[in-house]
Parts: C-alpha cells; structure tokens; sequence
C-alpha cells in the first residue's frame, strides 16, 4: 500500500502487524523480552497516524499529563527502594565512581558531539543533549538482572545518579544545550526536584512503612509505569509527527550511535579499570541507558514537548531494543570471571583428590 501511494490505508495495519507482534513475542521465553517494545511501536505509530485524538479534546491538551505521569512512576521507583541501594556506594565505591562519572560526562558530551555532527536543529538537538544529561532509568535494573550483571550495583547506580540529576542535569544543559535553546537551571532543577525527588521520597516512606501490608500497589506500579511511559511517548510523538517525520529517520540513527557508544565505552573503562565481569556489565548498561521517561517531562516544562521531546520519545523506545539485545547476549555467555573461578575451584578439587 505504502508503494502503490495508498498511506492512509496502510497506517491501521502497521498498528495491528505490531500488536500482534506484541502478543505473539509473549509466547516465547526468547522474544518475550521484546513484548513492552512492540506495544510501544504500536502505540507510536498510533499516534502518527492519528494525532488528532491525543493532542487535545475538548479544550484539555493531554500534554499537562505527563508531569503527573512521570510523579506516578517515579513514586513506583521509590517504592522498589531502599536506604540499603545508597547504602551501595560504600560497598562497591569504585565502581559507583566509575559508572556515575561515564553517566554524566561521556553520555552528555556525546550527544553534543551528535546534535552537532547531525547539524539538527536547535530546539531538536537540545533534546539530544537532553537524553544524554539524564539519570539511568528503572529499565537499566531490568536488563542488568537479564544480562546476570550486578544487580545490587545498577540498582545503586540508578539511585544515586537519580539524587544527583538535579544538579547535573542542569549543568549540562546550560553548558552544552544552552548553546542551541536558552535554558534556566534554577527552574530545571525545581523540576527535576519535583518529577523525581518529591515522589521518590515518598516511594520510599511507602516502601519503610506499608511494604508488604499492600501488595495490590506492588503488583500494580510496573504496570502503571508501563502504560505511563507508553502514553507518554504516545502524546509527545502527536505533538510532533510533523517534525517526527522530515528528522525521524537521522534520530534513529543518531540514537543508535549514542546508545551503543554508552554500552561500548561503559563496558571497557570497567575492565581498564580491573572491575570483574559482572560489574563491567553492568557499567555499560548503567552508561548506555537514560531516563527517557524523564527528559519528556523536562521538555514538556520548558513549553517544547514537540521539538526537544522528540529525542527521548525515539531514544527511549530503541534504548529498551538494544538492552534487551545486549541483555539476552550475555544471558546465554556466563561471566568469565565466573568461568574462571569455577575452573580454580575444579581444579581445587582435582589436587585434593
């Protein structure tokens, strides 16, 4: 139908191929993994064919949704907390130190570096450098858990490279995105402060006193994050198809680079720096993957949800594609620190007997 010119026709059918994709992937231990991501395909191509319904009815623009969405799932994230996940950084304090300067110094540079080498612009390539001045998401836990990484560590990291986002989020965007929009740090920190810190703060008062005693909002916030986020990239891409369509494919491929560059540079400063297997891992998940969630709430704030939210909305989706490739590689490949250690204990074995 796209050939022959019939466009129209052919947008309800790519949603029904990726619904069913959805569904179908679910039936199988391999594919399943990549169920969340098609129902999020499914739900963008929703949008760009029929952006209508999800910009505004009757007046209500569906965009003053997403700063309480983001709180939703940011309250949810507090409630998976503990003080023992801070209480990591004096457990494994060089690997902390490690993951959270890749985080906050390669993953902004190199998507300044990109927005630049794309020549995107302005408002479209502040959204770059947007995503990649973000903290890591609850995703990264996710894949670290698939990739048998260190769970503990990227829960962590996640933690504390979220407490740290107002402050170096901001940095960022006035030092490197200040040069493409103009950017208030004192307001992006207010933000941040309450899209994250607020409702994490009382995830984690939850979490002290009723954990256990309310199972049904347990059960509940996964999939409420995950229908927040999906509906949040479902406004933003309405917002913008028309923009989405003339620089999509150039933020696809720019998505890839920064992505794969962050689980690249992530994996191989941990081993220069003699961190084990699991731990590498896990840095390059950490370093790879940003809180798209929140960069649409921040470009929402600043009045640019259909320009500067943009990159998130196609970095967060291809983010959680290559995770879970990532992840599903090293789940079949052990850890050869764990190889070399279960050799030694053979080998132990062996001269005794």
């Amino acid at each position: 139908m796209i050939f022959s010119g019939n466009n129209a026709q052919s947008g309800p059918l790519f949603i029904l191929f990726f619904v069913a994709l959805g569904v179908g992937f679910r039936g199988f231990a391999v594919t399943k993994g990549f169920a969340y991501t098609m129902m999020i395909f499914a739900a963008v191509t929703t949008a760009l064919n029929f952006p209508q319904y999800f910009v505004e009815v009757n007046g209500f623009k569906f965009a003053t949704l997403i700063t309480p969405l983001i709180q939703i799932i940011m309250f949810g994230m507090g409630t998976e907390m503990g003080l023992k996940d801070f209480a990591g950084v004096l457990k494994m304090p060089k690997a902390v130190l490690i993951g959270l300067v890749g985080h906050f110094t390669v993953m902004p540079l190199l998507g300044f570096s990109l927005a630049k080498a794309f020549g995107f612009p302005p408002e479209i390539a502040a959204g770059v450098v947007l995503i990649g001045s973000m903290p890591c998401g609850l995703a990264s836990n996710v894949m670290s858990y698939l990739a048998n990484a260190n769970l503990a560590l990227s829960v962590t990291l996640t933690a504390v490279a979220t407490l740290l986002a107002p402050f170096l989020t901001p940095m960022w965007m006035k030092i490197l995105g200040g040069q493409f929009v103009a950017v208030d740090v004192l307001d992006m920190m207010w933000d941040i402060v309450k899209m994250v810190i607020f409702p994490i703060g009382g995830g984690l008062l939850f979490n002290k006193f009723f954990k256990g005693k309310a199972d049904w909002v347990d059960k509940a916030m996964p999939l409420v994050s995950m229908i927040g986020i999906a509906f949040i990239i479902t406004i933003i891409t309405a917002a913008g198809r028309d923009n989405l369509i003339v620089i999509g494919p150039a933020l696809i491929v720019c998505a890839l680079i920064h992505n794969t560059g962050g689980y690249m540079f992530g994996y191989w400063i941990g081993r220069l720096f003699g961190l084990k297997e699991r731990d590498a891992r896990t840095i390059a998940i950490e370093v790879g993957m940003q809180n798209g969630g929140l960069a649409s709430g921040l470009a929402k704030e600043m009045g640019k949800a259909a320009t500067i939210g943009l990159a998130p909305a196609v970095f967060g989706p291809l983010m959680n594609i290559t995770g879970s490739i990532l992840a599903s590689y090293w789940h079949r490949k052990p850890p050869r620190d764990d190889e070399e250690t279960l050799n030694l204990e053979v080998n132990e074995l062996a001269v005794k007997s």
